[in-house]
Protein backbone atom coordinates (compact mmCIF):
# COMPACT_ATOMS: atom_id res chain seq x y z
CA UNK A 1 0.00 0.00 0.00
CA UNK A 2 1.45 3.37 -1.07
CA UNK A 3 0.83 6.47 1.05
CA UNK A 4 0.27 9.74 -0.75
CA UNK A 5 2.26 12.66 0.51
CA UNK A 6 5.32 10.74 1.80
CA UNK A 7 8.41 12.80 1.08
CA UNK A 8 10.96 11.00 -1.07
CA UNK A 9 12.94 13.88 -2.56
CA UNK A 10 15.60 15.03 -0.08
CA UNK A 11 17.97 16.78 -2.44
CA UNK A 12 17.18 20.10 -0.74
CA UNK A 13 15.97 18.86 2.65
CA UNK A 14 17.52 17.39 5.78
CA UNK A 15 17.01 13.67 6.31
CA UNK A 16 16.46 11.74 9.52
CA UNK A 17 19.98 10.35 9.33
CA UNK A 18 21.49 13.78 8.79
CA UNK A 19 19.59 15.26 11.73
CA UNK A 20 20.86 12.51 14.06
CA UNK A 21 24.33 12.46 12.43
CA UNK A 22 24.02 8.74 12.08
CA UNK A 23 27.04 8.65 9.80
CA UNK A 24 29.17 9.58 12.82
CA UNK A 25 27.21 7.60 15.40
CA UNK A 26 27.12 4.34 13.44
CA UNK A 27 30.73 4.54 12.29
CA UNK A 28 32.03 4.80 15.86
CA UNK A 29 31.92 1.08 16.65
CA UNK A 30 35.44 0.03 15.69
CA UNK A 31 36.44 -3.41 16.94
CA UNK A 32 40.13 -3.46 17.81
CA UNK A 33 40.29 -7.24 18.00
CA UNK A 34 37.93 -8.13 15.18
CA UNK A 35 36.18 -10.53 17.59
CA UNK A 36 32.42 -10.85 17.02
CA UNK A 37 31.45 -10.12 20.64
CA UNK A 38 33.50 -6.96 20.91
CA UNK A 39 30.66 -5.22 19.02
CA UNK A 40 28.30 -5.99 21.91
CA UNK A 41 30.81 -4.61 24.42
CA UNK A 42 31.27 -1.35 22.49
CA UNK A 43 27.60 -0.74 21.74
CA UNK A 44 26.45 -1.33 25.34
CA UNK A 45 28.98 1.15 26.69
CA UNK A 46 28.30 3.76 24.01
CA UNK A 47 24.54 3.53 24.54
CA UNK A 48 25.03 3.86 28.30
CA UNK A 49 27.16 6.97 27.77
CA UNK A 50 24.39 8.50 25.63
CA UNK A 51 21.87 7.84 28.40
CA UNK A 52 24.32 9.35 30.90
CA UNK A 53 24.50 12.46 28.75
CA UNK A 54 20.75 12.84 29.07
CA UNK A 55 20.89 12.17 32.83
CA UNK A 56 23.44 14.99 33.22
CA UNK A 57 21.38 17.30 31.02
CA UNK A 58 18.36 16.78 33.27
CA UNK A 59 20.22 16.75 36.60
CA UNK A 60 22.12 19.96 35.96
CA UNK A 61 19.00 21.81 34.89
CA UNK A 62 17.11 20.42 37.89
CA UNK A 63 19.84 21.78 40.17
CA UNK A 64 19.36 25.24 38.64
CA UNK A 65 15.58 24.96 38.99
CA UNK A 66 15.78 24.02 42.67
CA UNK A 67 18.12 26.94 43.29
CA UNK A 68 15.41 29.23 41.88
CA UNK A 69 12.63 27.52 43.87
CA UNK A 70 11.12 26.16 40.67
CA UNK A 71 10.43 22.77 42.21
CA UNK A 72 7.63 21.52 39.92
CA UNK A 73 9.91 22.08 36.92
CA UNK A 74 12.65 20.11 38.67
CA UNK A 75 10.24 17.25 39.42
CA UNK A 76 9.65 16.68 35.70
CA UNK A 77 13.39 16.46 35.04
CA UNK A 78 14.08 14.18 37.99
CA UNK A 79 11.24 11.85 36.98
CA UNK A 80 12.85 11.61 33.54
CA UNK A 81 16.20 10.78 35.14
CA UNK A 82 14.55 7.87 36.96
CA UNK A 83 13.13 6.52 33.69
CA UNK A 84 16.52 6.81 31.98
CA UNK A 85 18.14 4.99 34.88
CA UNK A 86 15.84 2.03 34.23
CA UNK A 87 17.29 1.86 30.72
CA UNK A 88 20.92 1.73 31.80
CA UNK A 89 20.10 -0.81 34.51
CA UNK A 90 18.60 -3.13 31.89
CA UNK A 91 21.66 -2.67 29.68
CA UNK A 92 23.63 -4.86 32.11
CA UNK A 93 21.30 -7.77 31.29
CA UNK A 94 22.35 -7.53 27.65
CA UNK A 95 26.06 -7.29 28.48
CA UNK A 96 25.69 -10.30 30.78
CA UNK A 97 25.15 -12.45 27.67
CA UNK A 98 28.90 -12.07 27.14
CA UNK A 99 30.60 -15.13 28.60
CA UNK A 100 34.01 -15.11 30.36
CA UNK A 101 35.59 -17.10 27.53
CA UNK A 102 34.28 -14.67 24.91
CA UNK A 103 35.47 -11.58 26.82
CA UNK A 104 38.96 -13.05 27.24
CA UNK A 105 39.21 -13.21 23.45
CA UNK A 106 39.38 -9.40 23.18
CA UNK A 107 40.03 -8.06 26.70
CA UNK A 108 43.69 -7.33 25.97
CA UNK A 109 42.61 -4.97 23.16
CA UNK A 110 41.23 -2.59 25.80
CA UNK A 111 44.68 -1.93 27.24
CA UNK A 112 44.10 0.17 30.36
CA UNK A 113 40.80 1.59 29.13
CA UNK A 114 38.00 0.94 31.62
CA UNK A 115 34.50 2.05 32.51
CA UNK A 116 36.14 3.26 35.73
CA UNK A 117 37.38 6.19 33.63
CA UNK A 118 33.91 7.23 32.40
CA UNK A 119 33.95 10.99 32.93
CA UNK A 120 30.18 11.25 32.54
CA UNK A 121 29.69 8.73 35.33
CA UNK A 122 32.00 10.89 37.45
CA UNK A 123 29.98 13.99 36.61
CA UNK A 124 26.81 12.18 37.66
CA UNK A 125 28.45 11.24 40.95
CA UNK A 126 29.56 14.85 41.42
CA UNK A 127 26.02 16.09 40.73
CA UNK A 128 24.75 13.61 43.34
CA UNK A 129 27.37 14.85 45.81
CA UNK A 130 29.96 12.05 45.81
CA UNK A 131 33.45 13.56 45.48
CA UNK A 132 36.77 11.66 45.44
CA UNK A 133 39.85 13.90 44.97
CA UNK A 134 42.14 11.28 43.42
CA UNK A 135 39.66 10.70 40.57
CA UNK A 136 40.49 14.00 38.83
CA UNK A 137 44.05 12.86 38.06
CA UNK A 138 42.69 10.35 35.54
CA UNK A 139 41.61 13.17 33.23
CA UNK A 140 44.77 15.31 33.16
CA UNK A 141 45.51 14.04 29.65
CA UNK A 142 42.74 16.33 28.32
CA UNK A 143 43.09 19.84 29.86
CA UNK A 144 39.68 21.02 28.63
CA UNK A 145 37.92 17.98 30.06
CA UNK A 146 39.93 18.25 33.28
CA UNK A 147 38.80 21.86 33.68
CA UNK A 148 35.15 20.89 33.09
CA UNK A 149 35.36 18.10 35.65
CA UNK A 150 37.09 20.31 38.21
CA UNK A 151 34.28 22.85 37.89
CA UNK A 152 31.69 20.12 38.42
CA UNK A 153 33.71 18.76 41.34
CA UNK A 154 33.68 22.13 43.10
CA UNK A 155 30.03 22.93 42.34
CA UNK A 156 27.11 22.20 44.70
CA UNK A 157 25.34 18.91 44.06
CA UNK A 158 21.61 18.39 43.94
CA UNK A 159 21.41 17.59 47.65
CA UNK A 160 23.29 20.77 48.51
CA UNK A 161 20.69 22.87 46.71
CA UNK A 162 17.90 20.81 48.31
CA UNK A 163 19.34 21.69 51.73
CA UNK A 164 19.43 25.36 50.74
CA UNK A 165 15.78 25.05 49.69
CA UNK A 166 15.01 23.76 53.20
CA UNK A 167 16.69 26.85 54.66
CA UNK A 168 14.72 29.19 52.38
CA UNK A 169 11.52 27.43 53.50
CA UNK A 170 12.25 28.52 57.06
CA UNK A 171 13.93 25.46 58.54
CA UNK A 172 16.81 26.05 60.93
CA UNK A 173 19.73 24.67 58.93
CA UNK A 174 23.34 24.77 60.10
CA UNK A 175 24.65 27.95 58.36
CA UNK A 176 27.98 26.27 57.63
CA UNK A 177 26.18 23.98 55.17
CA UNK A 178 24.81 26.81 53.07
CA UNK A 179 28.14 27.95 51.68
CA UNK A 180 30.45 25.06 52.40
CA UNK A 181 33.33 23.55 50.42
CA UNK A 182 31.33 21.52 47.90
CA UNK A 183 34.37 19.51 46.85
CA UNK A 184 33.99 17.62 50.14
CA UNK A 185 31.48 14.78 50.15
CA UNK A 186 28.51 15.60 52.41
CA UNK A 187 28.40 13.40 55.52
CA UNK A 188 25.13 14.40 57.18
CA UNK A 189 23.97 16.98 59.71
CA UNK A 190 21.42 16.89 62.59
CA UNK A 191 19.72 20.11 61.45
CA UNK A 192 19.08 18.62 58.01
CA UNK A 193 17.79 15.40 59.56
CA UNK A 194 15.39 17.38 61.76
CA UNK A 195 14.15 19.46 58.81
CA UNK A 196 13.36 16.41 56.68
CA UNK A 197 11.62 14.79 59.64
CA UNK A 198 9.36 17.83 59.93
CA UNK A 199 8.67 17.69 56.18
CA UNK A 200 7.64 14.03 56.36
CA UNK A 201 5.49 14.62 59.43
CA UNK A 202 3.61 17.50 57.80
CA UNK A 203 3.36 16.53 54.15
CA UNK A 204 0.41 18.85 53.41
CA UNK A 205 2.33 21.95 54.52
CA UNK A 206 5.58 20.98 52.82
CA UNK A 207 4.23 19.11 49.82
CA UNK A 208 6.82 20.38 47.32
CA UNK A 209 9.75 19.60 49.61
CA UNK A 210 8.25 16.18 50.32
CA UNK A 211 7.97 15.54 46.59
CA UNK A 212 11.55 16.68 46.11
CA UNK A 213 12.74 14.29 48.80
CA UNK A 214 10.93 11.35 47.22
CA UNK A 215 12.28 12.17 43.75
CA UNK A 216 15.81 12.16 45.20
CA UNK A 217 15.17 8.82 46.89
CA UNK A 218 13.95 7.42 43.56
CA UNK A 219 17.19 8.48 41.90
CA UNK A 220 19.46 7.12 44.62
CA UNK A 221 17.53 3.85 44.71
CA UNK A 222 17.93 3.43 40.95
CA UNK A 223 21.58 4.43 41.03
CA UNK A 224 22.26 1.78 43.65
CA UNK A 225 20.44 -0.79 41.52
CA UNK A 226 22.67 0.24 38.60
CA UNK A 227 25.75 -0.14 40.80
CA UNK A 228 24.60 -3.58 41.94
CA UNK A 229 23.91 -4.82 38.41
CA UNK A 230 27.30 -3.43 37.35
CA UNK A 231 29.03 -5.31 40.15
CA UNK A 232 27.23 -8.61 39.44
CA UNK A 233 27.83 -8.36 35.69
CA UNK A 234 31.55 -7.77 36.24
CA UNK A 235 31.66 -10.69 38.69
CA UNK A 236 29.85 -12.90 36.20
CA UNK A 237 32.27 -12.09 33.37
CA UNK A 238 35.69 -11.67 35.02
CA UNK A 239 35.18 -12.85 38.60
CA UNK A 240 37.51 -11.09 41.04
CA UNK A 241 40.22 -10.18 38.52
CA UNK A 242 41.70 -6.67 38.65
CA UNK A 243 39.89 -4.27 36.29
CA UNK A 244 41.56 -3.11 33.08
CA UNK A 245 41.80 0.36 34.62
CA UNK A 246 43.67 -0.98 37.65
CA UNK A 247 40.81 -0.98 40.16
CA UNK A 248 40.12 -4.00 42.33
CA UNK A 249 37.06 -4.65 40.16
CA UNK A 250 34.24 -6.40 42.03
CA UNK A 251 35.70 -5.52 45.44
CA UNK A 252 35.71 -1.80 44.58
CA UNK A 253 32.17 -1.96 43.18
CA UNK A 254 30.93 -3.68 46.37
CA UNK A 255 32.42 -0.87 48.47
CA UNK A 256 30.51 1.69 46.42
CA UNK A 257 27.23 0.00 47.35
CA UNK A 258 27.77 1.14 50.94
CA UNK A 259 27.77 4.84 50.09
CA UNK A 260 24.59 6.94 50.48
CA UNK A 261 24.15 10.20 48.60
CA UNK A 262 21.27 11.54 50.69
CA UNK A 263 21.70 9.97 54.15
CA UNK A 264 18.95 11.85 56.00
CA UNK A 265 16.33 10.83 53.42
CA UNK A 266 16.99 7.19 54.31
CA UNK A 267 17.31 7.74 58.06
CA UNK A 268 13.98 9.59 58.22
CA UNK A 269 12.13 6.37 57.45
CA UNK A 270 13.32 4.84 60.70
CA UNK A 271 12.50 7.97 62.71
CA UNK A 272 8.93 8.43 61.51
Amino acid sequence: MTEKGIHTDFKENMTYGEYLRLDKVLSSQERLSGHHDEMLFIVIHQVSELWMKLILHELNTAIESIEHDELPEAFKMLARVSRVQSQIIQAWDVLATLTPAEYMEFRESLGRASGFQSYQNRQIEFALGFKQPHILKIYEKDPELAQELTAAYQAPGIYDVAIRALARAGFSINPELLDRDYSVTYQGDPTVADAWLQVYRDVDTYWDLYQLAEKLVDIEDSHQQWRFRHMKTVERIIGFKTGTGGSSGVSYLKQMLEHQFFPELWDVRTKL
